[in-house]
């Protein structure tokens, strides 16, 4: 079984996929991935950015690339032709070395991935949007200002309306002294959304 595993920011797809991993999936978090991919593709990406995208140590200073892409679209353009295909390289790769076992992908960005026509099921993860605005500010620590433009550019599940694979909605309210309660109600929803796919 192969499951995709999206949301918009801060709905809280790693604690899914959390969930996922202790039922027994092996769980691919494609923003670590992306993470592996710029280091892979350093070299270009300091040929078309200029030397200063690296620290002293020759890594990719990501906080420095940001800037550099920041506001400018064509320079992301160029930036997510780089990295893009380098990401979706090491997702197949790992999804092959994984076949195995069932396997969720983890990507905020999932309807770009390589691996989207392969997927078995698409668990899409909603969350109220204050809720996701204060998760945010809290485990980011960015601006208002940063937060909004970042809230603003995310779409929503457009992208997975007709897919083949079928979507699964999980809404996560986890808050305070209610997080226990939405645990067990994250995990019965789990449940339920399993025991429908395996029939």
């Amino acid at each position: 079984m192969l499951l995709g595993l999206t949301g918009l920011y801060c709905a809280g797809k790693n604690f899914v996929g959390g969930i996922l991993e202790k039922k027994g999936f092996a769980v691919l978090d494609v923003d670590k991935l992306g993470h592996a991919a710029l280091e892979n593709q350093k070299n270009m990406i300091a040929e078309r950015f200029g030397g200063g995208v690296l620290t002293q140590d020759g890594t990719v200073d990501r906080r420095a690339l940001g800037k550099a892409v920041f506001g400018r679209p064509e320079y992301l353009a160029v930036l997510e032709s780089i990295v893009h295909p380098e990401v979706n390289r090491l997702t197949l790769k790992w999804v092959d070395s994984n076949c195995d076992r069932p396997c969720v992908v983890n990507a905020a960005l999932l309807h770009r991935s390589d691996v989207f026509d392969r997927l078995d099921a698409l668990i899409f993860v909603k969350a109220p949007c204050l809720l996701r605005l204060l998760r945010a500010r809290k485990r980011d620590g960015l601006s208002w200002k940063e937060l909004a433009r970042r809230f603003k550019s995310q779409r929503f599940d457009v992208y997975y309306y007709g897919k083949k694979a079928d979507t699964y909605y999980i809404q996560n309210w986890g808050v305070g002294i209610f997080s226990q309660l939405n645990r067990r109600c994250l995990e019965k929803r789990v449940d339920t959304i399993l025991n429908i796919l395996r029939g």
